[in-house]
């Protein structure tokens, strides 16, 4: 028997609040083995999949981080020798901040090495089943900005609740 849509509803809170504390874990875990932050193993995770370099401001985007807070996350990932400042060629009075090229390669091997397994477990999904996914994630990744922006909001002195 099929289970109902509120049975369904009652498995996925669980399931889910599981999911997110596994995929916390597994940066923490990749994080110690690169030897940095979780924090800064996402901002270089999300670099990675913009077209070049991108502001300080673009960041504090990416990763829902205050300016401040994104800028010391730069700081460290420039000592750390992942990332360079440089001045934009189109508008000198910006900065742009660029992953080097060793870190891509550091920070790839990792993604290879662990990307086969990911690959794996969707081996025997459909073509529909892969487009819901798709579809869960992107929607995720959509609540997930909103709700940090929630947070951020409601962390911010001037809120009423504070």
């Amino acid at each position: 028997m099929t289970p109902s849509r509120d049975e369904l509803m009652a498995r996925l809170w669980p399931v889910s609040r599981r999911y997110l504390a596994s995929y916390v874990l597994f940066n923490q875990a990749v994080a110690d083995h690169l030897g940095m932050h979780p924090t800064d193993v996402q901002c270089l995770n999300l670099l990675t999949l913009e077209d070049g370099p991108v502001t300080t401001g673009r960041i504090a985007e990416l990763t829902g981080l205050t300016s401040g807070s994104a800028t010391r996350l730069v700081d460290r990932l420039e000592k750390a020798g992942l990332v360079a400042r440089q001045r934009d060629e189109a508008d000198r009075r910006r900065v742009l901040v660029a992953v080097l090229p060793d870190a891509l390669e550091r920070f790839g091997a990792v993604w290879r090495d662990l990307g086969g397994d990911w690959a794996a477990i969707f081996a025997e999904d459909s073509e529909d089943e892969l487009a819901f996914l798709v579809k869960h994630m992107n929607r995720t990744v959509d609540l997930s900005h909103r709700q940090i922006a929630r947070l951020a909001d409601r962390d911010h002195p001037d809120h009423p609740g504070r």
